[in-house]
C-alpha cells in the first residue's frame, strides 16, 4: 500500500472559508425562491376560496372550494378564450423557429462581413422594443388596408421574437453542431436544404425548446399587442378575457375569481414547461454562453 499524500489531501479537502461561501449562496438562494414562491402560495390559497369569502388573503388555505374555478371558466368563457391563446401562440412559435433557425444557419456557418453584419443587424433588435415603434406600425398597415383581426397580433409576436431566437439559433449552431456531421452528408452528396432540413436541424431540439418555451411564454401572457389590434370578445386571448373580473367603484374586484382565472391562464404553461424542461437548460446554457 502507498502512503498518501498529506499535501494532496490538503487540496482535497475544501476550506472552510468555501464551504461557508457555499452555504451563504445555497442561503440567498433559498431565500430568493422563498419570496418568488410566497405570492404564489397567497394566489393559490385565494383562488380556492368561495367569490363570497373575503377574508384576509393572508390566512392561508381557510377553505377548499372550486366554486371560484367554476365561475372563472364560465365568465371568461375559457374553451374559446384558450383556443384563442392557442391559435396565436402556435402560429407565432412555429414561424419563428423556422425563420429563425434557417436565418441563423448561414450566419454561424459563413465566415465574411456579410455575415457577421446580419448577426448585428439581428442583435440590434433588441435594443429596440417593439412598444416603441407601434404608431409607426399601426400606420403602416393602415396604409396596408390590413385589417385588426385576432391574427394580426402574430405579426408583432414574430418580428419581437426574431432577435432573440435568432441570437440562441446561432450561438447554438457555431458551439453546438459540428461541421465534421455536414461535411459528412456533403461528401455523401446531400444538398443545402437536406443538409440543414434531415443534419442540422434534429440536432437544434434544446435550442428549438429553449425558444418554443422563452417566446411562447410571453407571447401567451402578451396583453399589449393584443389590446391594441383585437376589438371581439369572441377574438380575445386569455389575458384580454380576464379584463372582466377587474371592477370599478360600483362593482368591486373579485379577487378570488380573477385568482382563479389566473391559475387558469398558468396551468397549460406549467404543463408544458414540466415536459420541456429537460431540453430548456441545455439549449439556454449552450447556445447563449458558449456562443
Amino acid at each position: 500500500m502507498f502512503a498518501s499524500d498529506p499535501k494532496r489531501e490538503e487540496v482535497r479537502r475544501p476550506s472552510g472559508r468555501t464551504l461557508g461561501k457555499k452555504a451563504l449562496v445555497q442561503l440567498l438562494v433559498i431565500a430568493v425562491m422563498v419570496l418568488n414562491l410566497i405570492p404564489l402560495v397567497i394566489a393559490l390559497s385565494t383562488s380556492l376560496r368561495s367569490p363570497d369569502n373575503m377574508s384576509n388573503p393572508v390566512n392561508l388555505f381557510n377553505e377548499f372550494s372550486l366554486s371560484s374555478y367554476r365561475s372563472a371558466f364560465e365568465r371568461m368563457h375559457f374553451s374559446q378564450a384558450f383556443m384563442n391563446s392557442l391559435v396565436l401562440t402556435g402560429i407565432s412559435v412555429i414561424v419563428v423557429v423556422l425563420i429563425a433557425s434557417m436565418a441563423a444557419y448561414p450566419m454561424a456557418r459563413i465566415k465574411s462581413r456579410t455575415s457577421q453584419f446580419l448577426y448585428l443587424f439581428f442583435l440590434s433588435g433588441l435594443v429596440v422594443p417593439g412598444q416603441m415603434v407601434l404608431i409607426p406600425i399601426v400606420q403602416m398597415l393602415n396604409s396596408l388596408h390590413i385589417p385588426s383581426t385576432q391574427y394580426t397580433p402574430i405579426l408583432m409576436f414574430i418580428t419581437c421574437s426574431l432577435p432573440f431566437s435568432t441570437f440562441l439559433y446561432t450561438g447554438f449552431i457555431r458551439s453546438g453542431v459540428p461541421e465534421e456531421v455536414e461535411e459528412a452528408a456533403h461528401i455523401d452528396g446531400a444538398g443545402l436544404f437536406y443538409r440543414f432540413w434531415k443534419v442540422v436541424f434534429p440536432l437544434l431540439i434544446p435550442v428549438t425548446v429553449s425558444v418554443i418555451i422563452t417566446q411562447g411564454v410571453w407571447i401567451w401572457n402578451d396583453y399589449f399587442f393584443n389590446m391594441i389590434f383585437i376589438t371581439k370578445a369572441s377574438q380575445s386571448p386569455l389575458p384580454l378575457a380576464m379584463l372582466g373580473f377587474m371592477g370599478d367603484q360600483q362593482n368591486p374586484t373579485q379577487w378570488n375569481v380573477l385568482f382563479a382565472a389566473c391559475i387558469l391562464c398558468a396551468l397549460p404553461l406549467l404543463i408544458a414547461f414540466t415536459f420541456l424542461q429537460k431540453y430548456f437548460v441545455g439549449g439556454l446554457t449552450v447556445g447563449s454562453v458558449k456562443g
